[in-house]
């Protein structure tokens, strides 16, 4: 685009070969994109973005092109739809992690119960020793 400016202030998707979502960073001939100003009279001082090394003239190039507050918004439609999914993330995470909480006290409280069997079977071997030994003790004194 240069001192001819083609879209009032319509969409500058027209001449575009692939559309270009956000901020361009190279047009599609490999060259990098830079912002200029628009000196048209439909368009006086509206800045755009477009090939640097492009020549003056607009009319039939294939070049792309694209205003910068077109582009801006874009790029903030991009970040909303980001922050979204990243929140919704976000509560995932913070579900998984009050799984995880709850498991870990379930865990905990079936260790302290397991721990508790333990002991109480321990106590149950001794007292089946205990009364093995001394039926081994009565048969000889008896037998």
């Amino acid at each position: 685009m240069s001192n001819e400016s083609g879209a009032s202030s319509g969409t500058s998707g027209v001449r575009r070969r692939g559309t270009v979502v956000g901020v361009p960073k190279r047009c599609w001939c490999g060259k990098i994109v830079v912002a200029r100003m628009s000196k048209s009279e439909a368009n006086p001082y509206r800045r755009y973005y477009r090939a640097y090394a492009v020549e003056r003239k607009l009319s039939n190039d294939n070049h792309s092109y694209k205003w910068v507050d077109e582009a801006l918004a874009d790029e903030i439609e991009i970040l909303g739809m980001r922050t979204e999914r990243l929140e919704q993330q976000n509560q995932i995470a913070n579900l998984e992690l009050e799984k995880l909480r709850f498991e870990k006290e379930i865990l905990e409280k079936v260790g302290g119960v397991v721990g508790e069997a333990k002991s109480e079977l321990k106590k149950l071997m001794v007292i089946v020793a205990l009364g093995c030994l001394s039926i081994v003790v009565c048969s000889r004194l008896i037998g």
